[in-house]
């Protein structure tokens, strides 16, 4: 049984199609591209109603981005129908992480507060690979960048929902 569209995990966004044979280009959403981005594997995009699986049947790199066929996309048409939307895989699929690093997934809709217990806001969205990530967090300041960083983001708590902060002076009001 195919899971819930909001229990997948994206690993990439359909960028644009590439060619006339099916193709199309993908923006990378995971620290483990080589592994996603390959033949056999199973993505989910978003269907009418259901998330529709799709396998991978090639993968060939263009400028640090993968170009991926499905099978039975075989033509710009069929690979317009796919949209522009997220790519995603099931939850099993993830493998285990190294202790103090996160799935992004984890951290998204996570409460950002200082040690001294300020409100900063939710995390809304994580950017960047995982030796430069970049929480985004939308709260009372608006849209504040805060580098997932161990000297800054000092307790992450994503069972608890949580992460306590320590932000060096005027890092929380650059966007003020």
């Amino acid at each position: 049984m195919t899971p819930g569209w909001d229990a997948l995990v994206v690993v990439g966004r359909i960028a644009r199609t590439h060619g006339l044979a099916g193709e199309v280009v993908v923006d990378v959403a995971t620290d483990f591209p080589e592994d996603r981005f390959r033949a056999g594997q199973v993505l989910f995009v978003a269907g009418a109603g259901q998330p529709r699986a799709l396998k991978v049947a090639d993968v060939r790199w263009h400028k640090g981005r993968p170009l991926v066929s499905f099978d039975g996309v075989d033509s710009i048409d069929a690979a317009e129908a796919l949209g522009r939307g997220d790519l995603r895989i099931a939850p099993e699929q993830l493998v285990p992480l190294e202790a103090g690093t996160f799935f992004h997934h984890d951290l998204i809709g996570c409460e950002v507060v200082t040690e001294a217990g300020e409100e900063v806001g939710r995390v809304v969205r994580v950017e960047g690979p995982m030796a430069a990530s970049l929480l985004v967090v939308r709260g009372g300041r608006g849209e504040v960048l805060i580098p997932l960083a161990e000297h800054i983001c000092v307790r992450i708590e994503p069972a608890a929902r949580r992460i306590v902060v320590a932000p060096p002076e005027g890092l929380l009001d650059l966007n003020a």
